[in-house]
């Protein structure tokens, strides 16, 4: 089905196109429609799924008309929980409204919020925030609600994680009642569930439409999955023999903490490797031009924690490095999802060490099945990481009891199931210190 077929008009057409869309992928084909019938929407689709055409387009279309832009308005508003994912999102907009009269812009923290301010001046048609900027440029009377037509949520369970609700409650506290919302989230919680209902409250007559795409335990078949087994303590240098003896092109490396980032630049500069790194430390100003630098191909190897990598697109993007092995599954889902893109092929390398072996259990389970792993030679490993089970459950550990146990009936417990380690781990310890 081509883009003509879902009502959109030939400049945006012509504008898809241009940019080498060929057809709609599945989010597209189902959410454009229901974006220009005016109902609201809750979807859930992975990263590179073509989300952001997804609800970008039916909104340049529906704003496609002739209108008076009034100082200090907007017509559609997009939050989003980063910096780079508005820049990226903003440009986007820029791309597909070539051909069109509309104004957008982004705002966000990190910069002065005065050249922002006397934008807003004169109005614009799609603005694209994060949630903290947003309200700062609303405390300062630089920016009113009263003609908003359109609400986008993008990232919503990224919004949850990084501590955005409060925030989030206090826009919709000021927006008008009656707009059309859209919810997009790569996977539905309970928490999520929740805000997603009190985003889509406004038309109490009618529910939004519900889309689900690419369940969270699927990665696209064209990433090949393989991990590497290693102690702690040798990881820089195995990521430093693995850029050298396999000439890697270019890799996105995942690390937890801003401090390791810096720290894994600076290992591999004493080996000979120009890296570096985006965290919630650098500049806005440094982060855009790192990032573009790593777009362009200047710099192959960008470190990056989860939350600033988000809004890093990059159609051929060869690999993905997870030095660090993330906790949830749905964000291991989510950062291979930053290569094998729109069919390309692509390669996502995890290194695992003992104290990881919970995590790569539960990323397991949720992908249905076993990573592969590969040996290196050269980095034999001092504390084995066994052989995950894929229907392994995070457990309470059961209080110590004196004397026989006793049945007990009519009760149940006050509080939730806390994680704990599995057998075959304790089993694996316990074997590696009897030696």
């Amino acid at each position: 089905m081509p883009f003509s077929k879902l009502g959109l008009s030939s400049p945006l057409v012509k504008a898809t196109k241009v940019l080498g869309y060929r057809t709609p992928t599945e989010i597209q084909r189902q959410a454009i429609p229901v974006i220009l019938s005016g109902k609201d929407l809750v979807a859930t689709s992975q990263t590179g799924t073509g989300k952001t055409a997804a609800f970008v387009l039916p909104i340049l279309e529906k704003l496609n008309k002739e209108r008076t832009l009034r100082g200090k308005r907007v017509h559609a508003l997009i939050l989003t929980p980063t910096r780079e994912l508005s820049v990226q999102v903003e440009a986007n907009i820029a791309l597909y409204s070539k051909n069109l009269k509309l104004k957008s812009m982004a705002v966000y923290g990190g910069v002065d919020i005065e050249p922002q301010k006397q934008r807003l001046i004169e109005g614009v048609d799609i603005l694209v925030a994060t949630p903290g900027r947003l309200l700062d440029l609303a405390h300062q009377r630089a920016i009113h609600f009263d003609e908003l037509e359109v609400l986008v949520l993008d990232e919503a369970d990224r919004m949850i994680d990084m501590g955005f609700s409060d925030d989030l409650y206090k826009i919709l506290d000021r927006l008008p009642q009656h707009r059309q919302n859209l919810f997009f989230s790569a996977t539905i919680t309970d928490s999520v569930r929740s805000l997603s209902y009190d985003f889509t409250d406004s038309k109490v007559s009618e529910a939004a439409t519900e889309i689900k795409i690419s369940p969270r335990t699927k990665t696209a078949p064209t990433i090949k999955q393989w991990l590497i087994t290693v102690d702690k303590d040798t990881k820089s240098a195995l990521l430093s023999h693995l850029i050298k003896e396999h000439q890697w092109d270019q890799a996105l490396i995942f690390i937890e903490k801003k401090h390791g980032a810096a720290k894994l630049v600076a290992q591999l500069a004493k080996r000979g490797i120009v890296a570096d790194s985006i965290h919630g430390d650098r500049s806005q100003a440094m982060r855009e031009k790192i990032l573009a630098d790593f777009k362009s191909g200047k710099l192959k190897y960008l470190v990056a924690t989860g939350v600033a990598a988000r809004g890093i697109d990059i159609g051929d993007l060869s690999r993905v490095v997870n030095y660090d092995l993330p906790f949830k599954p749905e964000e291991y889902v989510h950062r291979i999802g930053r290569t094998g893109r729109a069919g390309a092929d692509g390669e996502a390398i995890s290194f695992v060490a003992m104290g990881d072996f919970k995590n790569l259990c539960a990323i397991e389970s949720r992908l249905k099945h076993v990573i592969e792993r590969e040996e290196i030679d050269e980095f034999p490993v001092r504390k084995t990481v066994p052989i995950s089970v894929l229907n392994f459950v995070r457990k309470s550990k059961a209080p110590e009891r004196k004397g026989p146990s006793k049945p007990r009936t009519g009760t149940k417990p006050k509080h939730p199931i806390k994680s704990k380690s599995d057998a075959p781990q304790k089993n694996a310890e316990r074997s590696h210190k009897s030696k």
